[in-house]
């Protein structure tokens, strides 16, 4: 297999929003916060859903490399529920191999609510419920052993359970790549972080505001030295200035493409990862993989949801 994803099973629930919704319910515009339960229902009961689809950030970028054309699979807990049910489903009907058998949960499989306002910015409330609760149990080490790569998600990294799944993973891997995945994720755990992309990961995905966080840089030129300093493979994405990949003293760079009709911009960052990865396992240069990146998530951004 070409590369197997471990992260969140969420299902997506995409809904559009004015501004003053944010504001009303004291939500910051393009993060992400972890919602319980009761927070979760308040919220979506004065919205009309227009989709569902199941998602997590890895989960949507291993249905972008099944679509073009690599094997993959898929580790994320769910629960033995209706909405659990309707994921592996979503799943298998991409084609993607699920390394996961169903259990009755404690908690309901996890649910984000997709905030989507009219300037296409996307605001994501999330209960974790189960996916947030994966264990070293719920790893496949056969399927980690058989991947090419493993790709991880930084939103599933936390103390106790789900750091133990991370290092079994990690520890039986080939090659490791990780998304440092959102501000909120890299300040709250920028320490694990800083030692996750110095040590253990071989391939780093991260946009610039997550990567000048996790470093304190001044600017961007301090990313591209520290980049540099690694001698591993680190992808940067600097929204309207491109696209950056760094290996050693080798530096790619690819613009954005222009005159795009933007409707929503979910799961760019993961479209963008599966197109440089599939770039990157099917042995495109730097260049070609950015360029392959770019291209997926430009598509994306382009329709409702972070599938293709």
């Amino acid at each position: 297999m070409k590369i197997l994803g471990i992260g969140n099973a969420i299902v997506d629930v995409i809904c559009k929003v004015e501004e003053n919704f944010l504001t009303k319910n004291q939500l910051t515009k393009s993060t992400m916060k972890l919602v319980d339960e009761s927070e979760f229902k308040k919220l979506l009961s004065d919205l009309k859903i227009e989709e569902t689809v199941s998602g997590g950030s890895v989960a949507n970028s291993i249905v972008g490399l099944s679509q073009l054309k690599n094997k993959v699979g898929f580790i994320g807990k769910v629960n033995n529920d209706d909405l659990g049910e309707k994921y592996e489903e979503g799943l298998k009907k991409e084609k993607v191999e699920y390394f996961y058998s169903k259990k009755n949960e404690e908690l309901p499989t996890g649910t984000c609510l997709i905030l989507i306002t009219p300037d296409s910015e996307r605001t994501m409330c999330t209960f974790l419920g189960t996916a947030g609760k994966i264990n070293e149990d719920d790893v496949d080490v056969n399927a980690v052993k058989n991947s090419d790569i493993i790709f991880l998600e930084g939103y599933l990294w936390d103390e106790g359970a789900p750091k133990k799944a991370f290092d079994k993973a990690i520890q039986n891997s080939n090659k490791t790549a990780m998304s440092l995945s959102d501000l909120f994720c890299v300040e709250r755990h920028k320490e694990h972080f800083l030692d996750l992309v110095k040590n253990k990961l071989d391939i780093t995905f991260a946009n610039e505001q997550e990567i000048t966080s996790l470093i304190d840089a001044k600017n961007f030129e301090e990313v591209i030295s520290f980049s540099k300093s690694l001698n591993k493979l680190v992808i940067v994405t600097r929204g309207e200035k491109g696209a950056v990949a760094i290996k050693s003293n080798d530096v790619a760079e690819c613009n954005v493409f222009k005159n795009l009709k933007i409707v929503d911009l979910t799961g760019a960052g993961d479209l963008f990862a599966a197109g440089f990865l599939h770039g990157h396992v099917n042995n495109l240069s730097l260049k070609e993989s950015l360029v392959k990146g770019t291209e997926m998530s430009s598509i994306v951004i382009q329709k409702i949801g972070a599938r293709i």
